[in-house]
Formats: C-alpha cells, structure tokens, sequence
C-alpha cells in the first residue's frame, strides 16, 4: 500500500513542477517583451538636451518629437527651467513637436551679469523670440506658465499670425488675478530700495519656494520635495538675487499692460485652454473665468493640484492638451477682428 502511494504521487509532483516551471518562463519572457517595448518606446521619442547661441547668449532647450509634427513651444515660471515640462516631453513626444527654453538666468542658459544685460519681460521676450527664428519655428502653439504668460503674450502681440492657440497654465493677465500675498511685492513696486529686503523675503525664500508648489494641497506625500529644494539651491547661486530683484521690478509693465492683453484676447478670440490649480496661493483663484470672459469659448480646467500643476496632474494635464489641440477652431457668428466697430 505505501510503495502504490508513493509511486502514484511521484507523477502529480512532476507535472506541478513542469506546470510551475512554464508560468514562470512565460511571465519571464512577457516582462522582457514589456521592457523591450519601454525601451522601443524610450528609443523612438528621447528627449534632446541642446544649447544654442541666441543674442550673444548660450541658450538651452529640451526638444522632443519630430520637427514635422505640430509644435508646442512651452515658457516656464518662477524659478523653474524647462525642467518643469519634463512630464509632458515624455507624454507627448509621440504626437508633437515639443520645444522648452531656458530664459536668460534661468536653468542652463546662460546667466549674464545685471549689469551687462537687462533683466526685463520685454529684453526675455525678445530674447525667446529670437530663439523660436533661429529654431525654424514659424507657427506653434503657446504654453505658459506663470512667468511664461508675460513672455507669451509679448511674443503673440508682436507676432499673432505665428500663434496657433494659447495654453495658460496659472498665469496671470487680470489685475484682480494676483493675490493677496502680492502687497509685499506691490510695495516693492513703488518704492524698490525700501521695501527691497522684504520682496527678496517673500519672494525667495524656502518657505516660499515650497508653497507655490505645494499651496493649500492637503496630500503633501504627492510632492517631491526636490522641486522645491532644487529651485531653492537655484536661487541661492551667486547673483541669482540681483537677477530675480531687477526681473520682478520689472513685473510691475505687465499689470500696466494686461488691459493690452485683455483687448487682444476680446478681439481675436484664439483657441484658448486655460489649466488652473485649485491649490495654487500665489494668484487668485477667480482668475480662470477671467479668462473665459474674455473668450467665451475657451476651454477651462480647474485641477486638483497647485501653482506647478505638472508635479502631480501630468498625466490629466497630457491628456486635456492632446483633446484640445486635434479640435477644430471654435466658430463665431461675427468676426472677432470687427468686433466694437
């Protein structure tokens, strides 16, 4: 009776074994087949790191996707770089031509002297537009964020017929769009050496650098905390503080000229997509119907994230830009460049 038992068994024990084996071989082999298509994947759409000198100044860029593909030319905030479009090189380098510059004192570009170069939103936007001539880049969708709405809309009012569609991403071009923390900087507008102290306060420190990512977003684990450390370590470098000084003195010609803008917006109706964090405490949270108003057909998103959307809705934010990019461009009943004659 024992040895039939043992010899029954022996067979069972060999065909688990075999069975056990053949799983593990095919799991094997479909997690090669999955990081061979990641790599494909990675393979056919990497992102370029690239300089070029633009006005006598070393400029740096990210580019992705192919140059025959639409292209979405993307302006970063305070104090970020390109680096902060990294998510969505890497969401949509399939489908579009992907181009992220460095402003003058920012990221990897170069950081010349204050004293040799001035540090404004008109100089930046000049700079930038150069950039896109020197790229080739003749027509292009407009992404910006915060400190990229004052370059963008210089570039489009300069330059409308190069501008495909707007995407604002919380930036600013109402008055009552800019929050209450803004009085410190107001201050600093009327009256620099006086209230210059303060401003670099309010306006560079830790406590700072981490609140216009984090906000009022109560999942704080959702956050890096290198995006606000290495922004931090950015604005410590030598003469980073006299270049964030001069440039947000400057700030105060782009509230003298959002009603520019404003008008702009009323009279062209562009394809427009405005991405808004609800978290976000550096501007006011009505600021995204702000916009609507000026453009009644404008696409407007309010996201559960804060001022540096990207660190936690890149995947949301990839998907919103691929739908509103392949629409067609709303119709009117009138014609917009008539409009109040």
């Amino acid at each position: 009776m024992t040895r039939v038992f043992t010899l029954s068994r022996r067979p069972r024990s060999l065909q688990v074994f075999w069975i056990a084996m053949v799983v593990s071989v095919m799991l094997a082999s479909f997690q090669l087949l999955a990081q061979t298509h990641g790599k494909e994947r990675f393979m056919q759409d990497p992102t370029f790191y690239r300089t070029i000198q633009i006005d006598g100044l070393s400029i740096f860029y990210r580019e992705a996707g192919r140059k025959d593909a639409p292209t979405i030319l993307l302006l970063h905030g305070l104090p970020s770089s390109s680096r902060m479009f990294q998510p969505l090189l890497t969401r949509l380098a399939d489908n579009y031509h992907l181009v992220a510059p460095d402003y003058p004192g920012y990221g990897h570009s170069d950081w010349p002297d204050p004293k040799q170069f001035d540090y404004t939103f008109d100089h930046i936007a000049s700079v930038i537009d150069d950039f896109t001539q020197a790229l080739g880049l003749s027509h292009y969708t407009l992404y910006m964020q915060d400190y990229g709405g004052p370059v963008g809309f210089r570039m489009a009012l300069e330059h409308p017929e190069r501008v495909q569609a707007l995407i604002v991403q919380d930036a600013v071009a109402h008055n009552e769009g800019l929050g209450a923390n803004w009085a410190t900087r107001r201050a600093f507008w009327a009256d620099r050496p006086a209230h210059e102290e303060a401003l670099r306060k309010n306006l560079l420190s830790l406590a700072t650098t981490k609140t216009r990512h984090i906000g009022d977003d109560p999942k704080v684990e959702l956050y890096d905390p290198d995006l606000w450390t290495d922004e931090y370590a950015f604005l410590n470098a030598p003469g980073q503080a006299q270049i964030q000084s001069d440039l947000f003195y400057d700030y105060r010609t782009n509230v003298d000229a959002y009603p520019k803008w404003q008008a702009w917006l009323q009279k062209t109706q562009p394809k427009l997509l405005v991405l808004w964090g609800k978290h976000d405490l550096s501007f006011d949270l009505g600021e995204p119907e702000r916009y609507r108003k000026d453009v009644p057909k404008a696409e407007v998103y309010l996201l559960d994230a804060g001022h540096f959307a990207l660190d936690t809705k890149a995947d949301e934010i990839a998907g919103l830009v691929r739908e509103f990019t392949t629409k067609e461009v709303p119709k009117t009943n009138e014609n917009p460049t008539k409009k109040g004659e």
